[in-house]
């Protein structure tokens, strides 16, 4: 048995299993019936005893009060005087059976009673009527009981009231309610435990065929465990339904995202989502990654369509941030570039000395001479424009380096007169290597391979900010793409390998817009780009 079968096995026997639950739950319910039923059962049986002995007693009491004897000797009796009245009043009861009868006078005096104790005392009325001259039927207090009584008045020939008749039955005990209805409780909870028990059981078999015959305790073990490896994994993952609503993302996915902790249940709408990112992630994917740009994070997004019973219910995108990756890429390209500029001077090097040698042999000093003046005149004339006019180092270098790699594909880069730039600080320096060779680069690819291929840079410091204008002889950009081309940092389409190009203008338009500043194109008629940055940077 393997560690998660054990573990199935301990929590078995730890808690009951699912039928078990769901039976006790039943028998708890029906308990809880079954009491309410129990006091329904004792309520109604108080009401009908009220109902039915009721009308006893009371024809009982007017019985005993029609009697000529009990009209005749009642005015004039006394208690413990006489037999007649005790008499009659004791037939009256044992015939109705009822607990309790007892005569008065008008003034509630107790005449005869069939508890002896009471004779002399004043008779308990309650809420009775009866000294009003009308029957009444009710409970009152006897001795210390509860006791249904019925009221009449005596009245004389003359209809004048002579005295009170009374009829008492004792309210039955609880015990004494309940053991008349035992045999239907038992009855009920037999049949209710034996359909809670069949219920039970067809709902636990139902539920564990829709959770695969898990166990709650199981089901919820595996709902911790998926929680801990979603939210604890570096990649982020992301999943929508069929209307691009979240229904659940990690911590990695809402922060390589930049969503709010509060995403899930919400449509990418709501949330303001870029249409870039929006397309990749609810779009068809064709290639195994897509880039998309978060941001300044380059993130690669893989997304598979989730099916359930055949039929499709949403997506699942896996993110990975590639920012990191993507630097050493261009520090890998760039050290490429360096390493064939460097070999292609390597050549031309050898080539000028083997040139130099020749004269010598040959004895032509002065071609020597007007060669090597010749080669340090075209290589300096470059380097010392920049110097002169550009004080930046990093700035200054890239250019430099920019133009090897540009005279290798034939292209001539220059800098423009005019051109000023004093040295700033880290970030702008910065800021500026990355618009600058992102626009030059741009315009040698555009050139390229062009008869007269020429870039033109032109940089102009202001006080408050720096000013980056690149033209090339290229065939300029389509009045339907000015727009796009900043946008293609979004998608991969133009890309064959699924990422890595395309990147360039949308991270210098997003460095712009970051210094306050911005990016445009124009052709004139090759395309020119002018990107300006502000020497303070915005607040995110």
């Amino acid at each position: 048995m393997d560690q998660h079968s054990g573990g199935r096995a301990k929590r078995r026997r730890r808690g009951l299993t699912l039928a078990g639950q769901y039976l006790v739950l039943q028998l708890l319910i029906v308990a809880a019936v079954l009491a309410g039923v129990v006091a329904l059962s004792l309520a109604q049986s108080a009401q009908t005893f009220e109902r039915v002995e009721g009308r006893r007693a009371l024809s009982a009491a007017e019985s005993l009060a029609a009697m000529p004897a009990v009209r005749a000797l009642l005015p004039v009796a006394q208690p413990r005087l006489g037999a007649a009245l005790p008499a009659v009043a004791e037939s009256v009861r044992t015939m109705s059976g009822s607990s309790s009868v007892f005569l008065a006078h008008p003034d509630r005096t107790v005449i005869t009673s069939s508890d002896p104790d009471q004779l002399g005392s004043r008779l308990p009325l309650g809420e009775s009527l009866v000294l009003s001259g009308r029957a009444w039927t009710g409970p009152v207090e006897l001795s210390g009981h509860r006791t249904l009584v019925a009221h009449v008045p005596v009245l004389d020939d003359g209809g004048r009231m002579v005295g009170i008749a009374a009829v008492g039955r004792n309210y039955p005990s609880v015990w004494e309610r309940l053991g008349d209805a035992l045999p239907n409780l038992l009855t009920y909870l037999g049949v209710s435990v034996a359909l809670g028990a069949a219920g039970s059981l067809l709902l636990a078999r139902r539920v564990k065929r829709q959770t695969l015959g898990l166990e709650p305790e199981e089901i919820a073990g595996l709902v911790e465990h998926r929680e801990a490896i979603l939210h604890d994994v570096k990649e982020g993952v992301l999943a929508l339904d069929r209307h691009a609503r979240i229904t659940l993302a990690n911590d990695s996915a809402r922060q390589l995202l930049e969503l709010p902790h509060d995403c899930a249940g919400k449509t990418l709408d709501e949330l303001a989502v870029p249409s870039r990112l929006r397309d990749v992630l609810t779009a068809d994917q064709t290639g195994p990654d897509r880039l998309v740009l978060v941001g300044e994070r380059v993130v690669v997004c893989n997304r598979m369509p989730l099916r359930s019973r055949g039929k499709l219910i949403g997506s699942v995108t896996t993110l990975r941030d590639r920012t990191e990756l993507s630097s050493l890429e261009k520090e890998l390209g760039a050290t490429r570039t360096t390493t064939d500029t460097l070999r292609a001077q390597t050549h031309e090097f050898a080539n000028q000395l083997h040139t130099i040698s020749g004269l010598i042999q040959l004895g032509e000093y002065d071609e020597v001479t007007r060669f090597v003046d010749g080669v340090s005149l075209s290589r300096t004339r470059l380097y010392d424009d920049v110097t002169s006019r550009i004080e930046d180092p990093a700035v200054a270098a890239l250019l430099i380096a920019k133009a090897s790699s540009a005279a290798e594909r034939v292209v001539a880069l220059e800098l423009d007169d005019g051109s000023a730039l004093g040295r700033v600080d880290e970030t702008l320096s910065r800021d500026l290597t990355t618009v600058v060779g992102n626009l030059v680069d741009n315009a040698i690819d555009a050139v390229s391979g062009r008869p007269d291929a020429s870039v033109h840079v032109h940089l102009r410091d202001e006080a408050h900010r720096v000013t980056v204008t690149v033209r090339d002889s290229g065939p300029g950009v389509a009045a339907d793409s000015v727009e796009d081309i900043f946008r293609q940092g979004y998608s991969t389409k133009d890309s064959d390998d699924g990422g890595g190009r395309g990147f360039g203008l949308a991270l210098t338009r997003l460095v712009c817009s970051r210094r306050g500043g911005g990016v445009g194109v124009r052709n004139a008629p090759g395309a020119e780009f002018t990107a300006v940055l502000g020497k303070q940077s915005q607040p995110a």
